[in-house]
């Protein structure tokens, strides 16, 4: 898999679409006879939440369904206590998915969405690949502040 769509999985995971899609699923196999207007809802919301590209084809990401991004975010670092500055650090928003933030990440990372800013490593690379994360994510459907594609 990806490190983008590692990103991907890891906020499409925590979004509130995700877990009310995987929350009547686990309510349906509690009691499977409800009442006959309920199984429909229930049954579509996995459908909804199947990736797709552009082009219609399925992809291994998930897609965010215009989930706002930077609130899924922000409700993740204020559960782990903080998450330090992912909103502009390359760093701290791979840590604060739990995801490898190394060097070598990084470097797979530029390679994955083209960035080619500065050197492996620098503070020049690191925005740059932090502003194409963010624009990746607003192109995956997510909703995505400005201030955090430019």
């Amino acid at each position: 898999m990806s490190i983008f769509s590692s990103i991907l999985h890891k906020i499409f995971d925590h979004s509130p679409k995700a877990a009310a899609a995987s929350a009547p699923s686990s309510s349906a196999a509690a009691s499977p006879q409800a009442t006959p207007s309920q199984p429909a809802p229930t049954q579509a919301a996995p459908t909804q939440a199947a990736p797709t590209s552009e082009a219609g084809q399925t992809s291994a990401a998930p897609q965010l369904g215009q989930a706002d991004v930077e609130a899924i975010l922000a409700d993740l670092a204020a559960k782990k206590g903080g998450g330090g500055n992912w909103k502009t650090s390359i760093v701290d928003l791979l840590r604060l998915l739990d995801l490898d933030s190394s060097l070598t990440a990084r470097k797979e990372l530029a390679s994955e969405l083209n960035v080619h800013a500065g050197e492996h490593g620098s503070a020049e690379q690191n925005i740059a690949l932090s502003k194409a994360v963010w624009q990746q994510l607003a192109q995956n459907g997510g909703k995505v502040p400005d201030s955090l594609r430019s």
